[in-house]
């Protein structure tokens, strides 16, 4: 069984979930920013193209996700290494990302508009990991799992 456990079909599950998280995020957004019609005329594409290639990088974290849910009690050294280095260069693609828009998006909102839509992008995407993370078992599992302030880490 799959440490995250689930029964059905899980990459559709999956799928729905993300589909719905990018539908409350652009909810979230666009109730944040308090665009004009003008404002949102020029986002809203902006956000789109961004948002594509976000989806992007996610697939990636998420075909992460699926192979280590498939090797988890059995990883080696070697793997969990490789897994974590991997995780941490998708990370860093998301960065890349946002740094690539911050002149896009700057040009399209005005004044406190563009770094406030990165707030609410990155304070989003942070829950999201967290949540997620959270769900996801420790490469070594419950003997020896670390603790945080006395408490052990749910697997």
């Amino acid at each position: 069984m799959s440490p995250m456990g689930g029964q059905g079909n899980p990459d559709q599950d999956i799928a729905l979930l993300r589909q719905d998280l990018r539908a409350k995020k652009q909810q979230l957004i666009g109730r944040n920013l308090s665009l004009s019609d003008q404002e949102a005329e020029k986002f809203w594409p902006v956000y789109n193209h961004y948002t594509e290639e976000l989806r992007q990088i996610n697939d990636e974290k998420f075909g992460l996700i699926k192979s280590y849910g498939e090797m988890w009690g059995t990883i080696t050294d070697q793997e969990a290494l490789i897994y974590i280095r991997r995780w941490l260069e998708v990370d860093g693609k998301v960065q890349t990302l946002r740094l690539k828009y911050v002149p896009i998006v700057s040009q399209v909102l005005p004044g406190k508009k563009a770094p406030t839509f990165f707030q609410l992008d990155r304070r989003i995407s942070m829950l999201i990991d967290v949540q997620l993370s959270s769900q996801l078992p420790l490469v070594h599992g419950k003997e020896g799992a670390p603790q945080v302030d006395g408490v052990a880490p749910a697997n």
